[in-house]
């Protein structure tokens, strides 16, 4: 297991790209529009893993819903998984709270699942199944 990205929740990545572009020294991925989860997405690798800056694409996104509780900051960490169905059954038997009971594809067309920050310390955690 390791620490595939993490995932920042940004009001505009027009305004936040630059920033991050400055501070790491790099220019992000391409931008990619991953309209199931209503978010854009600008990534940049860091090491042997990625940062993903997330621009919710409506209010009602759950970027946008996360950003007017908690404001601009980190919204999730993602971890590699061998193999994500098993990994979810696992976990719904060891009582963990998940929003996704079956993978889904997510940004890059990786298979994903998320458990609810109520069973992880308040942390909203992915888990992206390992290629």
């Amino acid at each position: 297991m390791k620490v595939h990205h993490l995932g920042v929740a940004v009001e505009s990545l027009a305004h936040t790209v630059p920033v991050f572009e400055t501070l790491l020294g790099q220019k992000a991925g391409p931008v990619e529009t991953v309209a199931e989860q209503q978010v854009r997405v600008a990534s940049f690798r860091v090491g042997e893993s990625r940062l993903e800056l997330l621009e919710g694409t409506s209010e009602d996104s759950p970027v946008a819903r996360f950003i007017s509780k908690r404001g601009q900051g980190i919204h999730h960490v993602a971890l590699t998984v061998p193999d994500l169905a098993d990994t979810l059954r696992t976990l719904e038997r060891q009582g963990f709270r998940l929003i996704d009971r079956a993978p889904r594809v997510g940004a890059g067309g990786e298979r994903i699942a998320f458990v609810h920050p109520a069973s992880v310390a308040g942390v909203l955690m992915e888990l992206i199944e390992e290629p």
